[in-house]
């Protein structure tokens, strides 16, 4: 069963740039990945101009197919490249989406998401669906920080 999340970015205008990852979204995986290869905002940046991911991986790649055979050995090089839907299953209408604020990102971003990262230019950010504050506004922590509490709990 996927572990849906979005992934986004603080743009230089101050608005959120957010795409949807189906699989593996769960911080132990999707913000390990994002906290360890995705620091450098112009690779943010290009994960953003893929579009919606199906799976979040160390690099960006380059098009391949899709419904690839994860049998065949001389498909391994593909395994460490992000799988994109638009990029690599030819869809449409899968790119990354500007919100206004993180509070409307995370309100309208209607895609049974349970985990929303987002880059501020330095740090990756996550918030849990459902944790909000006392003014329905969502809580968001460190990535590092929740990566700590999974190992200490």
């Amino acid at each position: 069963m996927a572990t849906r999340s979005s992934i986004a970015m603080k743009t230089e205008d101050g608005k959120v740039r957010a795409i949807y990852c189906h699989w593996d979204g769960y911080i132990d995986y999707n913000g390990r990945m994002l906290v360890g290869e995705y620091t450098d905002p112009a690779k943010v940046s290009a994960l953003m101009d893929l579009g919606d991911l199906s799976s979040l991986r160390k690099e960006l790649g380059e098009k391949h197919n899709f419904d690839r055979n994860y049998d065949e050995p001389e498909l391994e090089m593909f395994e460490d490249w992000c799988m994109a839907y638009g990029r690599d299953r030819g869809e449409t209408g899968v790119e990354s989406k500007t919100y206004e604020t993180v509070g409307e990102w995370v309100e309208k971003l209607d895609m049974g998401c349970e985990y929303y990262y987002l880059f501020n230019g330095q740090d990756w950010l996550v918030h849990k669906y459902g944790n909000m504050d006392e003014n329905e506004f969502p809580i968001f922590d460190y990535v590092e920080v929740e990566i700590l509490n999974l190992i200490t709990n």
